[in-house]
């Protein structure tokens, strides 16, 4: 199943006419609706909070800051369409980094901060980056080394550094903000502005390109989705750098409600901020959701406030959906990607067995089915490939060739995902084609893990696979093959990955060493056969 190239272009084209003719578009960009939440909600904003401060700016103090940032850029030589990473934490910064860049016209490339030197080398390059900001240091990360690590980055221009921290070229940030002023530009609400790598099926991850106009469709939502409001807070425990976070960080300047962001997870800290700035509302993964129910149990917090929790990345247990009602909290799953953010979500006032037992409904002009290996929908009840159409949907990859096998005609997108419609129009993801581990709402490729583990002198081939976790719903799993007499450990791979500048998330946490493989006829790894061995006990 695949389409043309030509095909893929008229596909994106007619949905854009006809999110248009819907009233899901407008001509405005995500800048001049920071300038609109600024003049309709001057008191709302953000809340940055540490263990050793909170940092308040409103949407008017963000606008004005982020004009700032955006004349410093423009001041740089950077253009309309011109490519600027962000692997900055969430601080302040973080925020008018985003915006400035949005005024100037410039594409953002978020960046998770746990990335390494090889990771984000890889992200420049693809990206096409001219300027790169991050902080000197970030609690244990040294980012002054890491940029000393980065490799064929001929395209990046300028490294802007927050701190006191400084390479010979680079360039500190208070100095780039008080450098120009900012000149506004033409933009496009459908020029590409955000491109998010995520990791797919290859070894490395994949551009998803958003415009302007099919993230403010996402915002839209967030509202309606949490159930709040102007007036009202929401949680947002997620690393800047994954779609969760841009959306948490974006979410309030349309219906309103206050951010808080956390610059990381930490569960007492969390149900501090929940009973001091009375939460409505926050999202996560299931490990979220225990975690503020025992950090609340064991502190004594007042979380009265928090009417609903929701819970994408992984399953959620229904008896953690018990605990968290005993406590007056809705908790409901949601389905969606880099790709689709939110293609199906539960409302806090569905039935338990909707919320704890499904994906969700279809809403907020959302499009979904299920379709056989030949493209042709299923009957309901009938499992199949999950795809997705919407207003809130990417545009496509960066990596252009990569779209063709990713959409079926009529702008459908293929997520890789198994699952089945019920009669009442509610999704149950049961599966996935993609060979992807979801760690604590991290996508990690088992290729990428696999690649690396096979560059172990004494690992002849691995084959990573997910494991159930009650923490993170899934961990790293490596089946090994070694050479007669051979050993391997946990900490030795861990310290490989470590030395080679990757994210400890993706390390392996379990090795097992086994003589052979389970294959099909043509010799490739049944990796099915792999996740029963350890779910047998």
């Amino acid at each position: 199943m695949s389409v043309t190239k030509q095909q893929f272009s008229d596909d994106i084209a007619e949905q854009r006419e006809r999110w248009y003719r819907e009233g899901h578009f407008s001509t405005r960009t995500i800048g001049e609706q920071l300038a609109v939440a600024a003049e309709k909600f001057p008191g709302q904003g953000y809340v940055f909070a540490t263990e050793a401060e909170r940092i308040s700016m409103t949407f008017v103090e963000a606008l004005e800051q982020s004009r700032c940032v955006a004349g410093g850029l423009q001041a740089l030589g950077l253009r309309p369409g011109d490519t600027v990473a962000i692997q900055v934490s969430n601080r302040p910064e973080l925020v008018t980094s985003y915006f400035g860049a949005y005024l100037a016209g410039l594409t953002i490339v978020p960046i998770t901060h746990i990335y390494g030197p090889r990771e984000v080398s890889f992200i420049l390059r693809e990206s096409g980056a001219k300027a790169l900001i991050l902080p000197d240091r970030w609690r244990s990360i040294d980012y002054l080394e890491r940029v000393a690590r980065l490799k064929d980055v001929s395209a990046l221009e300028h490294v802007i550094m927050l701190g006191e921290g400084s390479t010979e070229t680079s360039i500190r940030w208070d100095d780039m903000i008080t450098s120009g002023q900012y000149r506004e530009v033409e933009i496009s609400a459908d020029d590409v502005c955000t491109i998010i790598y995520t990791s797919g099926t290859t070894s490395n991850p994949k551009g998803v390109q958003h415009t302007h106009n099919s993230l403010l469709a996402e915002m839209a939502t967030i509202g309606p989705m949490l159930e709040c409001g102007p007036g009202e807070n929401k949680l947002v425990p997620w690393p800047a750098g994954h779609i969760a976070g841009l959306i948490g960080v974006c979410g309030g300047l349309i219906g309103g409600p206050g951010v808080v962001l956390m610059d990381r997870w930490d569960a007492v800290a969390a149900v501090q901020l929940i009973e001091e700035f009375s939460c409505v509302g926050t999202s996560g993964t299931p490990l979220h959701v225990a975690a503020i129910l025992e950090a609340a149990a064991s502190t004594g917090a007042d979380i009265s406030s928090l009417r609903y929790i929701q819970v994408g990345g992984a399953n959620v247990p229904p008896e953690l959906v018990d605990r968290a009602e005993r406590a007056g909290i809705s908790v409901g799953r949601a389905y969606g990607s880099t790709e689709h953010p939110t293609s199906a979500s539960s409302s806090p006032q569905a039935d338990r067995w909707t919320r704890s037992r499904t994906d969700g409904h279809v809403r907020f002009s959302h499009e979904l089915k299920i379709v056989d290996l030949s493209g042709e929908d299923v009957a309901i009840g009938e499992e199949g490939e999950i795809v997705t159409r919407g207003p809130m949907q990417f545009v496509g990859y960066h990596d252009e060739s990569l779209n063709l096998e990713s959409f079926l005609p009529g702008g459908w997108f293929r997520t890789g995902d198994i699952g089945r419609l019920d009669d009442r129009g509610r999704l149950t993801v049961t599966d996935r084609l993609k060979d992807i581990i979801i760690r604590g709402g991290e996508n990690i490729a088992s290729k990428e893990v696999e690649d690396l583990m096979a560059t172990h002198p004494r690992v002849l081939e691995a084959a990573v696979v997910a494991e159930p976790d009650p923490k993170y719903g899934e961990r790293v799993a490596a089946f090994v093959l070694l050479g007669e007499g051979d050993s391997l450990d946990v900490e030795e791979i861990r310290s490989m990955f470590a030395e080679a500048g990757i994210a400890p998330q993706k390390a392996p946490e379990r090795i097992e060493v086994v003589t052979d493989l389970p294959r099909t006829p043509s010799g490739k790894v049944q990796k099915f056969a792999l996740r029963e061995r350890l779910s047998t006990p």
